[in-house]
């Protein structure tokens, strides 16, 4: 038995470091964030170029645990960030419509206040290579920037963290005043 664990360990290390090479090759901390314009399920029309000037942070999510779970986290940031030069956006990206989305937000532990919006055409699926690796968190500084990504539900991107890296970046703005 203890065998056969290490050689299916032996063969799932390649997949799993394929998987992650993959998804890093996707958008790269300093590359400018893909623009788009996108109806939030409230009904207004958002798009990612009129939060210039501001600090965003970004979540691509599906309908599945990990993205409520993450979207939960978002929710976090929001009330952590409130007041300062930041907005939180989520996405469902993955083409769900106002009905399904609206009733995935309802099971939600915590009430989303955060702009959530619809993509029908999976248009940020496509820009920020989505699909396999969901949910996804972009922090995006005031010029439209990625300054810091992670994929998945995982300590790495937890309220703490992602607040910390928005600090970082308000810091550096204050510091030019």
């Amino acid at each position: 038995m203890k065998r056969l664990v290490s050689i299916l360990s032996l063969l799932l290390i390649p997949v799993l470091a394929a998987q992650l090479a993959a998804a890093a090759g996707f958008f790269k901390v300093g590359e400018k964030a893909p623009a788009f314009t996108l109806t939030a399920i409230t009904g207004e029309t958002v798009g990612l170029e009129s939060y210039k000037g501001k600090i965003v942070v970004l979540g691509l999510f599906h309908i599945c645990d990990p993205c409520m779970m993450q979207g939960t986290t978002l929710q976090k940031v929001s009330e952590m960030t409130k007041g300062k030069e930041v907005a939180v956006l989520g996405v469902n990206s993955a083409g769900n419509g106002k009905k399904e989305v609206g009733e995935f937000l309802a099971a939600f532990p915590a009430k989303v206040t955060y702009p959530y919006l619809l993509d029908p055409g999976k248009v940020t699926d496509k820009l920020y290579g989505g699909g396999k690796f969901i949910p996804n968190v972009y922090v995006i500084d005031q010029q439209g920037v990625i300054r810091w990504q992670r994929v998945g539900n995982m300590d790495l991107a937890g309220a703490e963290v992602i607040v910390a890296e928005v600090e970082k970046l308000l810091a550096g703005a204050n510091s030019k005043m």
